[in-house]
């Protein structure tokens, strides 16, 4: 059985759509379903609430421990100044053991993310997370154009090759809107189809 992670933090919920859109398209693409895990929040409770951000108790808080046991994982972040957002990164500096061991090489990995603006970092927030991705050994998997949902300018969107994205204006008044959802489905079913191929090629 293929197991695939979902790992995401989010502050207005805009992340936490496209995560969900995601492990639709992982539990389409491999047949199961992924599970989905946020990181552990830094930020002052009274600090998230009085800056407008979401309960995400629902979720289940991700364990370092946990990662080996998955065939995949697929991170969503919010951009923070072109990087991943401090939270993520607290949850990615405590994978040193893992490092050591080489427990995460040859697992696939994959980000998506979202920014306030159009050009609020998104493509630079990716790539700069896959150099934490390829120290842990794990074998990177972006957005392939054959999603054609990341070509043609007919609507303001997210997506890139680097993985799917979303908008959220500085309010965080937009949501992901029907062509980013699909963006991070196929990306979800491209990272479950292929972690399983892997699997099966492990297993002759």
């Amino acid at each position: 059985m293929t197991r695939v992670l979902v790992l995401y933090y989010s502050f207005h919920g805009h992340t936490e759509r496209m995560a969900r859109a995601v492990a639709e398209g992982v539990a389409e693409g491999c047949g199961q379903p992924a599970d989905l895990r946020r990181v552990p929040e830094t930020m002052p409770a009274e600090v998230r609430q009085r800056s407008g951000g979401i309960d995400d108790a629902a979720t289940p808080v991700a364990k370092v421990d946990d990662l080996p046991d998955y065939d995949a994982i697929v991170f969503g972040t919010p951009t923070r100044y072109g990087n991943m957002c401090g939270q993520m990164r607290s949850f990615l500096d405590q994978t040193g053991a893992l490092w050591q061991r080489g427990e995460l090489v040859g697992k696939v990995g994959s980000v998506f993310t979202s920014s306030a603006t159009q050009h609020g970092g998104q493509e630079s927030t990716i790539l700069s997370f896959h150099t934490t991705l390829l120290h842990l050994g794990m074998v990177v998997v972006g957005l392939p154009y054959s999603c054609d949902a990341q070509m043609g300018v007919d609507q303001i969107k997210g997506g890139s090759p680097y993985g799917a994205s979303t908008i959220s204006d500085n309010d965080g008044s937009r949501q992901p809107s029907a062509q980013e959802l699909q963006m991070a489905r196929f990306q979800g079913r491209h990272v479950a189809t292929l972690a399983a191929r892997l699997r099966e090629g492990s297993d002759d």
